[in-house]
């Protein structure tokens, strides 16, 4: 049988001793306490080493492997020295690699759980190892030994910071000195510690070290990294609300025991001291074992809460004056040089977002990070001014520990659409394209549902409807084409560029050969037939549709940031339903969420595909450039379903339409279809279809002009047939004044 001691400088009211099978050997192991008494610890280790075949020493000060250096404990080295007989270890070389083990398995097990974390080391020269494969992970990485040991206001930073402090500390800080400077400020110390415990998301030390620094306060829903932890401080830790305790110790047996009794009892099976067993050796024996870190839930439920960032700007002086103190009758020219400053400011948080919980159980915060240029201010700079601002705010974004970001508004259509931002940062980017594509058609598909004005067909079950889309050749509006031409008995796709909306169609026809698709750079003629447009344009306050000449009934979805349509020209037409995309309400309620001018619980789409790349665990570059993938969209949107994202109630220039709006408008568009004559000219088929030539339709509707200002040769009519010629008079009014006109100005051109 073998024989293994664990002696230690912590209290021996928690001395054990056991029996086990390990190794292919039965051992014998038992704890023995020294109650901080060095030379207590120092007289047992000498004394074991008579009845042990190896000694493990527990809670002391331990040698340290940082960079290239070692730096050697002289007390630890002193108690270790004295056993001659036998192996004996302070379980650093298991642990070191039991340590870069369990961060490898829990950031792959729970999903890319380290991405990005704000991680506090409380002694990083313990656990160099550690914070090396942390590194892979997350640049936000503090160590607290400059200030526990100095009372140093500032944490360290980075590996290379703790390397060169490892290096001055060993020179400046051994002996007398370190010793003074280590016991002296206590209170401070533990103060600015806790602090930073406050703002981490995960804490890496001893039990020891935790519970000094550690509280409810502080360690609520946070993620500790430690060892040993047995049932009393598995119960500190469920007092304290600690989300996860990561233990890199395995529980091979029925009593948690030290990484130190667990390689004594590695060397007292194999008979060899510690320098005779290198780290292929313990890999080789982790691995036989198959010993994995333990994830402990303190309190019974494990929240894995990810995180995301979100770039908003204001879209006119008007959100510039609700955001800071502006008087209202501040001149024009005054506010000019407020909007301009406003663009040349760094970033700044706007809000945090918290309690987003998915069905799924996953949960997701994120801040939303306001740029101050509107888009004018943009539109007048090169795109480089727009990327420099973004790339600070993903800077900021990366501090505070998001783990993608959004870029929202016209931050996403500025110059290349993102694909530079992405380039260029350190977080994932994505623009929300591909959500709000979809967002915006869901809200069109769920009003023509409502309004009841159209019908499926009974073969095809397409929407016998007519369509526009409004800037068909960019990112969204493609993608809509897209959508509408699979859905919708005709789709015209509206542009500047007839080449490239040739190449759209083409691309279309491909997917989907029975699509009827027509190309138009002259949209406007065409405006009366559409049932429904989509407006998806980079214009910029310019004016893009007349609405004056859209059919009555007619659903429009604004999906332009800022919008096409002010409201100003929307209150032109009551009989049409113009919804400013597709908003998305959140599956729970939000805290912490101000005002981005949506009802409570609603967000854009594009902020919403953030949240949901975020509970999904999809760290990466999704939407991107000025081509949105059509695979992505419906990715995203089956996403969206799973994680509970749900149409918000549809919103328009006054906000959020009720039944009765809906019906309204409606009551209203029937009324106005009654009093609209239906065409009938040459050209134009009954259902008014446009014809496939601009030319020809431009022609057509020159002759059907004519012929309806020309009066129909005299007829004798009956009385009865006066009466029921009667009711027509009025419809017959525009003819008359087209008429007159058209005489007027023939004799003007006379």
């Amino acid at each position: 049988m073998k024989r293994v001691t664990a002696v230690s400088l912590g209290s021996s009211r928690q001395d054990f001793e056991f029996e086990t099978d390990f190794l292919g050997h039965h051992f014998q192991v038992r704890r023995m306490g020294a109650d901080d008494d060095i030379s207590r610890a120092w007289e047992l280790m000498r004394r074991q080493q008579n009845e042990a075949d190896a000694i493990g020493l527990g809670e002391v000060g331990d040698h340290y492997h940082v960079g290239q250096d070692t730096r050697i404990n002289k007390e630890t080295q002193r108690l270790l020295n004295v056993v001659t007989r036998v192996p004996a270890t302070t379980g650093s070389k298991l642990r070191r690699l039991l340590q870069v083990r369990a961060v490898r398995q829990v950031h792959h097990r729970l999903g890319e759980y380290f991405k990005n974390n704000l991680v506090l080391f409380l002694s990083g020269m313990r656990n160099y190892d550690m914070a090396v494969a942390m590194s892979d992970y997350t640049p936000n990485l503090k160590f607290a030994d400059a200030l526990a040991q100095t009372g140093a206001p500032a944490m360290l930073t980075s590996l290379q910071q703790l390397e060169l402090y490892a290096k001055g500390s060993d020179l400046a800080l051994s002996g007398r000195p370190g010793e003074i400077l280590e016991a002296a400020l206590s209170g401070f110390k533990q103060s600015r510690i806790g602090a930073e415990v406050a703002r981490s998301h995960v804490i890496v030390g001893t039990f020891h070290e935790l519970k000094e620094v550690g509280n409810p306060k502080n360690l609520t829903g946070k993620t500790v990294i430690t060892s040993a932890v047995d049932e009393d401080r598995l119960a500190f830790f469920k007092r304290c609300h600690v989300n996860l305790v990561v233990d890199v110790s395995p529980q091979l047996f029925e009593r948690v025991v030290g990484s130190n009794v667990i390689e004594a009892m590695i060397l007292a099976a194999l008979g060899k001291p510690t320098e005779a067993v290198s780290d292929d050796d313990f890999t080789e024996i982790i691995d036989e074992l198959d010993i994995q870190p333990r994830l402990l839930h303190p309190t019974g439920h494990f929240r894995n809460i990810r995180r995301f960032a979100f770039v908003i700007h204001p879209l006119s002086q008007e959100f510039i004056k609700k955001g800071i103190p502006i008087p209202k009758a501040t001149p024009k020219f005054v506010m000019d040089k407020v909007e301009t400053l406003a663009a040349h400011m760094p970033p700044m948080v706007y809000c945090k977002m918290e309690n987003i919980v998915s069905p799924t159980g996953a949960e997701a915060e994120g801040w939303l990070i306001t740029v101050g240029g509107t888009p004018r201010e943009m539109l007048a700079r090169s795109p480089e001014f727009t990327y420099r601002r973004l790339l600070a705010a993903a800077d900021m974004a990366e501090k505070l520990g998001a783990q993608i970001m959004g870029l929202g508004a016209f931050t996403k259509v500025v110059g290349d659409a993102g694909v530079t931002v992405a380039r260029r940062a350190r977080i994932p980017i994505t623009t929300g394209n591909s959500y709000s594509a979809s967002g915006a058609l869901w809200a069109a598909a769920d009003a023509m549902k409502r309004m009841g004005l159209v019908k499926l067909h009974p073969q095809t079950k397409k929407v016998m409807a007519k369509t526009m889309v409004i800037g068909a050749t960019g990112s969204i509006g493609s993608v809509s084409a897209r959508l509408l031409a699979m859905a919708f008995q005709q789709v015209v796709i509206a542009g500047r560029d007839l080449a490239k909306l040739e190449q759209l169609k083409a691309s279309i026809l491909k997917d989907a050969p029975d699509a009827d698709v027509v190309c138009s750079d002259n949209y406007d003629e065409l405006l009366g037939e559409m049932d429904m447009i989509v407006t998806s344009t980079s214009g910029a306050g310019k004016k893009i549709l007349d609405i004056m000449k859209v059919k009555p009934g007619c659903v429009i979805t604004d999906v332009a940031r800022p919008l096409d349509l002010p409201p100003e020209e929307v209150a032109k037409r009551p009989d049409v339903l113009v919804i400013e995309s597709g908003e998305i309400e959140l599956p729970t309620q939000v805290k912490g969420l101000k005002s981005i001018g949506l009802p409570p619980n609603v967000i854009y789409a594009c902020l919403a595909e953030t949240i949901v790349l975020a509970l999904e665990g999809r760290f990466e570059v999704f939407t991107i450039g000025r081509d949105t993938e059509w695979p992505k969209v419906k990715e995203i949107y089956r996403l969206g379903l799973k994680h509970g994202m749900k149409l918000a109630a549809i919103s328009g220039a006054k906000g959020v339409y009720s039944d009765e709006d809906i019906a309204r408008v409606v009551a209203l568009a029937r009324k106005a279809r009654r009093q609209r004559k239906a065409p009938t000219a040459i050209g134009m088929e009954p259902t008014g279809t446009p014809t496939r030539s601009r030319k020809a339709t431009a022609a057509q509707r020159s002759a059907a002009r004519v012929a309806a200002e020309t009066p129909p040769p005299a007829r004798p009519r009956t009385a009865s047939a006066r009466a029921r010629s009667k009711p027509e008079q009025p419809a017959a009014a525009p003819a008359r004044k087209r008429a007159s006109r058209s005489t007027k100005k023939a004799g003007a051109t006379a």
